[in-house]
């Protein structure tokens, strides 16, 4: 990241939670303070909050009981933390939990580089299905979906409206196809004109772009995710065992 750049709100409240968490502050076990007391200390909104817990809770920071809150669960084990790439929360989170709206849904020519991951033929149509992110009041992702028209066929991706369940839920329930592996390139470009005006980018900042090739079991490729993120919004990290 550039000195000027900042992490959206509610991934500098989950660094700060993380770091009480591991300071001993919140000590496992401890009840989270609630999300009105975190709104107040941290002066930010409902959203934010509600994003941030969220994404504790995915990682395994964190417990929900209904009726009794958020608990502390700790550090999550590594290999729980290594589970957490960029691509992988689009496959699993329902849209609806995640604010944004439907830009784009139907058959379009597929670029050169979702073509070679889909393994389609140059000037092939593909489904695609876009996604225009917004957090703490301002678009932070742009996310893609891409997949095959047949896969398409006789699910709800045409749909303006969010998904209830995750994307792979959706697809093994409609299709009966099972994801078994993601390989995942990460690289940076300059964005596009409408891009650039999608997202809000200041000029001549980058963008860092994920694409998450979804194999089955035997190596085909059933989808592609492309997340295109801000590059003075994010940063990526990542962490695996040393051997």
């Amino acid at each position: 990241m550039s000195l000027e750049s900042v992490p959206p709100k509610y991934a500098q409240l989950v660094q700060t939670l993380q770091r009480r968490i591991e300071s001993g502050e919140y000590p496992p076990g401890s009840l989270l303070p609630s999300e009105n007391q975190l709104i107040q200390e941290f002066g930010v909104s409902r959203p934010t909050v509600v994003a941030a817990l969220r994404m504790m809770r995915e990682q395994g920071w964190i417990d929900s009981q209904q009726g009794k809150g958020r608990f502390v669960r700790g550090r999550p084990a590594m290999d729980s933390v290594e589970s957490n790439r960029p691509g992988q929360a689009y496959l699993t989170t329902p849209e609806a939990d995640t604010p944004g709206e439907v830009i784009e849904a139907g058959a379009v020519a597929v670029p050169n580089r979702i073509g070679a991951l889909l393994d389609v033929p140059q000037k092939a149509k593909a489904f695609l299905r876009r996604r225009l992110i917004a957090r703490d009041g301002g678009p932070t992702e742009l996310v893609s979906v891409w997949l095959p028209l047949e896969l398409s066929e006789g699910t709800d991706l045409t749909s303006g409206e969010p998904l209830a369940q995750g994307l792979r839920e959706h697809l093994k329930a409609r299709k009966g196809v099972r994801f078994d592996h993601i390989v995942e390139q990460i690289t940076a470009r300059m964005p596009t004109a409408a891009e650039a005006k999608q997202l809000a980018m200041p000029k001549n900042t980058p963008l860092l772009a994920v694409f998450g090739a979804v194999r089955d079991a035997s190596g085909h490729p059933l989808i592609v995710v492309e997340v295109l993120l801000p590059a003075d919004r994010h940063e990526l990290e990542d962490a695996y065992p040393v051997s």
